[in-house]
């Protein structure tokens, strides 16, 4: 019994993603997505934010009964004094853009996971599920030293390469540990007026962020990446995944502690053993992702939160499965939904 209990002391424990060469979290990626999620999200072209097709194909006159008034081509209408309704074929060839946050905020996390590698795994997520004959898959990334951009391709290759690159990517820094006379790296808002650029094409884009760049301290006001937000939801299907870690929403009591802001390099030393300081600390926070959900809300896109603390491909196939119902269900029931 004794020799029994030492042998199972000595089996080390199965390890975490984070601590796993970068070719062994590609492969552990890729089979959680593969296995996990595609054998609970069946059907091709069904994407992870499904609806009718969207590439136009024309116009017909209406048919009383059968067509939607919403439907209305109003331009063709007005032309030829006959009602008409607009025609869309369905979306045969879905391309995905991705934008991917590597900011130095992003290099924050206290779980399982750090918030750079939680955005790998959404991006994996996402390019496993998108995956099908024909479709493609494009990203840029914002960088410290500047956007890396992957052109729009397709087959498993090209999302290996993707993720292979964001794994290997250089840790960004913050700016009081950089030397002077550096150019300013992009922020959200340039990564998204650059992706509105190259996006022709209908498809999905994914934006993969803690959305926290510019956040103004005025809940009032807009956040700078706001308008090209909602620029791209005009186009596109946008899906918006926020990353955050549990220390950014609440301190623990560990006593004197020094912050510092991975955007700007300040420090300040606090001391956690103050309970009402860390009530302030957790409003402070609430009220700073409440800001967030809302600009997210009025930019139009589709809001997946995510947690370095949580079960990611648990949380995706929520959000896949309540995107279906509410695909599926009767216009006027979406309309209550939403309001």
């Amino acid at each position: 019994m004794r020799r029994a209990q030492v042998a199972r002391a000595a089996v080390p424990a199965d390890p975490g993603l984070a601590e796993l060469a970068p070719d062994q979290r590609l492969r552990r990626l890729e089979l959680t997505v593969t296995r996990r999620l595609n054998g609970l999200l069946h059907g091709q072209y069904r994407g992870l934010l499904p609806g009718p097709g969207s590439e136009p194909a024309g116009s017909r006159e209406y048919r009383p009964g059968e067509d939607e008034v919403r439907r209305m081509d109003w331009a063709v209408t007005a032309r030829t004094a006959v009602p008409h309704v607009r025609q869309v074929d369905a979306d045969r060839e879905l391309t995905t853009w991705l934008l991917v946050d590597g900011s130095a905020s992003m290099e924050f996390g206290t779980a399982e996971l750090d918030k750079r590698e939680l955005a790998v795994a959404a991006v994996a997520a996402v390019g496993f599920l998108t995956a099908g004959v024909g479709n493609r898959l494009g990203a840029q990334v914002l960088r410290a030293d500047g956007v890396r951009r992957f052109p729009a391709r397709a087959g498993r290759t090209h999302l290996l390469a993707l993720l292979r690159a964001l794994l290997a990517a250089p840790r960004a820094t913050a700016p009081g540990s950089v030397a002077g006379g550096q150019p300013r790296p992009p922020d959200l808002a340039d990564g998204l007026d650059a992706l509105h650029r190259i996006a022709n094409r209908r498809g999905l884009v994914v934006v993969v962020s803690d959305f926290l760049d510019g956040l103004p301290d005025d809940a009032g006001q807009q956040a700078p990446w706001e308008r090209m937000l909602r620029r791209l939801t005009g186009r596109h299907q946008v899906l918006a995944i926020e990353v955050a870690d549990p220390r950014e929403l609440e301190l623990p009591d560990v006593g004197l502690i020094t912050l510092m802001d991975p955007e700007t390099g300040r420090c300040r030393e606090v001391c956690t053993s103050d309970r009402r300081l860390r009530e302030r600390y957790a409003e402070a926070a609430a009220a700073q992702r409440d800001q967030v959900h809302q600009a997210l809300r009025r930019s139009g896109v589709t809001h997946l939160p995510l947690r370095t603390d949580g079960d990611w491909s648990a949380d995706i196939v929520r959000h896949v499965h309540a995107q279906r119902r509410l695909a599926a269900a009767p216009a006027g029931h979406r309309r209550g939904g939403v309001a």
